[in-house]
């Protein structure tokens, strides 16, 4: 019988990695972490996952490469888009609550972090529950021109009620806001037939749709930003997300009915997580490590008042329909034990490294 050797896994090769791609493996495997409910795809996240890491990062943790990308894009006073809004009536008439609390945490980090101005963007029917977490965050929602030239907060832009009229107003945006940068989260895009379209493939637009309301789909503006050379970034959960049209295959393999629900509309980084809010919260995680600035994370009471001011302006858990205190059939408190435990990754590894301890 072969004895216990205390030694062995020192003594064992170890893959080199920098202290920051150390932190994103932990931030990148807390929120791909797969708890899906009964009825929806298992299995699907990693696949995934692999996929936009090799195809986007070059194997590199994702979180840290796109919070890298933002530090050396985003200079004081660059404005920032963030894009989301998903669901529609009659089961969501002003869309679920994951998204906006994502893009209000991220825009805050931004906001604070890098000295950024964040401009939410969505349709008019998603725009209340954006603001409202926004403004629960502490990002207060101002005029664009109040917003960029005394930075006294965010901005949105809401899409016209036309889709025909969808492409003035986004040569407007650029040619006004000027942005650096665009994130989306939870925000759908069309799919091959051009529809936009449920994670179950049911399309929200068409002959065959139950929906109540005609989407407006605003991706043209992942269309112009590679026009321009801006840098675009996606976060979903499930492939009919802009941006997952960088690894249609993978989506395709790994979704049911994934060549239907995935998207076309690919981004330069994407990101799938476990729930898109966790996508935002990671990438807000890693700016805080790379900044050493802790502080920038936002606290587990603070996400609970973000994500219940979210729901009482009307986003709501796309699972159950329900205002019940929960994203994505999570009970609540799994997005408040994420966020601390983000927080504990930028805490411990930041104290790692003021003490001299990172190998």
């Amino acid at each position: 019988m072969t004895s216990y050797d205390p030694t062995a896994e020192t003594q064992a090769p170890t893959r080199k990695i920098s202290r920051a791609d150390f932190v994103g493996e932990a931030i990148d495997r807390l929120v791909t972490i797969e708890a899906k409910n009964p009825g929806l795809p298992h299995n699907a996240l990693p696949l995934m996952y692999e996929a936009a890491r090799t195809k986007s990062t070059g194997g590199r943790p994702i979180a840290i490469a796109a919070a890298e990308r933002l530090i050396a894009t985003l200079s004081p006073g660059d404005t920032v888009l963030l894009l989301s809004g998903a669901g529609y009536a009659p089961q969501m008439p002003q869309g679920e609550d994951d998204g906006p609390p994502g893009v209000a945490s991220l825009a805050l980090a931004l906001y604070k972090g890098l000295g950024a101005v964040p401009v939410f963007v969505s349709e008019v029917c998603h725009s209340e529950p954006i603001v409202a977490s926004s403004q629960a965050a502490g990002l207060l929602i101002k005029d664009y021109r109040l917003a960029s030239e005394n930075r006294l907060g965010a901005a949105i832009a809401t899409a016209p009620l036309e889709q025909d009229k969808v492409a003035a107003w986004v040569s407007e945006i650029f040619d006004t806001m000027k942005p650096k940068a665009i994130i989306s989260a939870e925000r759908l895009g069309p799919g091959t037939n051009g529809h936009l379209h449920n994670l179950t493939a049911q399309p929200y637009s068409g002959p065959n749709t139950t929906s109540e309301h005609l989407p407006i789909d605003i991706s043209p503006i992942i269309d112009e930003a590679k026009r321009r050379g801006v840098i675009t970034i996606g976060i979903g959960d499930h492939g009919n997300e802009i941006g997952f049209g960088t690894i249609f295959e993978a989506v395709s393999e790994a979704m049911p009915k994934g060549e239907i629900l995935c998207t076309t509309v690919g981004t330069d980084i994407i990101y799938p997580v476990m729930i898109s809010n966790w996508g935002c919260y990671a990438i807000e995680a890693a700016l805080a490590f790379l900044l050493k600035r802790p502080a920038l994370m936002h606290t587990p009471a603070q996400e609970e008042r973000i994500i219940r001011s979210c729901q009482m302006a009307g986003g709501i858990d796309a699972i159950y329909i329900s205002t019940h205190f929960a994203v994505d059939g999570l009970d609540g408190e799994t997005s408040m034990a994420c966020v601390q435990f983000l927080g504990n990754i930028v805490r411990k590894s930041l104290e790692v490294e003021e003490r001299g301890l990172a190998h």
